[in-house]
């Protein structure tokens, strides 16, 4: 557990003020994930070198590079078409995220964006643990938000993916259990190599040397990817994107398909399985044209 003093936390604070920075400056235009990935890499290392593996620790249990994923996401979005006012939170802000009731339970999503032709309709629960809650938005409303959620996993990937992948998995249950037609998407970022933690103890920047279990991860987000049928495959994404960073080099590489990988010698290069239909480039428009079938064009303008 990362024990910082008072002094360390104030100087924590002064680092991360580089992510707010970065929004605050980017304003109405957003930030690409290009730059998203760049103020991690930025922000990570100085905390290093000023507050070793602690500070590492710390930043990380904050959220507060994650953050830039989302607004990544919703400038993506933006981009695509989105009325900017929809997507909760809006472009630039962190609070606001909306509650969502699944089948199993109440969840704060990340990313939602809201339809332009339905309004909240207050709704008392009848099924599963919900039984008896009140919930605010009501089905309706819940099935056509179109809601995604960001994760990464920045050391210890070998050890974690089947707990990890078991609450990916579970998230989308839960709301396909209720809501058949809703259109999820899952944004997952993992590095290619780990920062070692030994060298971060020492406040000294360095990598581990085995490369993360990249194959394994295409495979498992493979086979949650491009929920198609309303009437089945709850546990899967409308889209899902694997962001594959490359934090050692002095500009982040994002890897965005499968020739790119093997260049890079990071999957085999008979390798049967795709990161082609997982990246970012292609993940909000995908999403956003599952929605336009399921539920029409129009509804985010």
């Amino acid at each position: 557990m990362a024990i910082l003093t008072n002094a360390d936390k104030a100087r924590l604070a002064v680092i991360k003020s580089h992510f707010n920075d970065t929004i605050t400056l980017a304003g109405v235009a957003g930030i690409g994930i290009q730059e998203a990935v760049n103020a991690i890499k930025k922000v990570l290392e100085e905390t290093i070198i000023a507050l070793g593996e602690d500070g590492k620790s710390a930043l990380i249990k904050s959220q507060q590079p994650i953050k830039m994923i989302h607004e990544a996401v919703k400038t993506s979005f933006i981009s695509n078409g989105v009325r900017p006012d929809l997507i909760k939170p809006e472009l630039g802000q962190s609070a606001g995220e909306l509650k969502l009731a699944g089948f199993l339970k109440k969840k704060n999503q990340d990313i939602c964006i809201l339809p332009n032709n339905e309004v909240p309709n207050l709704e008392i629960l009848t099924d599963g643990l919900l039984s008896g809650e009140s919930d605010l938005f009501g089905h309706s409303l819940t099935e056509k938000i179109l809601s995604v959620n960001v994760r990464s996993q920045l050391s210890s990937l070998g050890n974690n993916i089947d707990t990890l992948y078991e609450r990916t998995f579970a998230e989308a249950m839960n709301l396909h259990m209720r809501c058949k037609q809703m259109v999820l998407g899952e944004v997952y970022m993992i590095p290619v190599y780990e920062y070692n933690k030994h060298q971060a103890q020492i406040n000294n920047v360095a990598w581990t040397t085995n490369q993360s279990p990249i194959l394994t991860y295409i495979k498992a987000f493979s086979a949650i990817n491009d929920r198609l049928s309303i009437l089945s495959d709850d546990y899967k994404y409308e889209r899902v994107c694997l962001l594959v960073v490359d934090f050692s080099k002095p500009i982040p590489k994002i890897y965005n398909t499968d020739a790119e990988l093997k260049a890079d010698n990071l999957i085999p290069q008979n390798a049967t399985v795709s990161i082609n239909n997982l990246n970012f480039p292609t993940f909000t428009s995908e999403l956003l044209r599952a929605y336009s079938t399921r539920f029409g064009v129009s509804r985010f303008s």
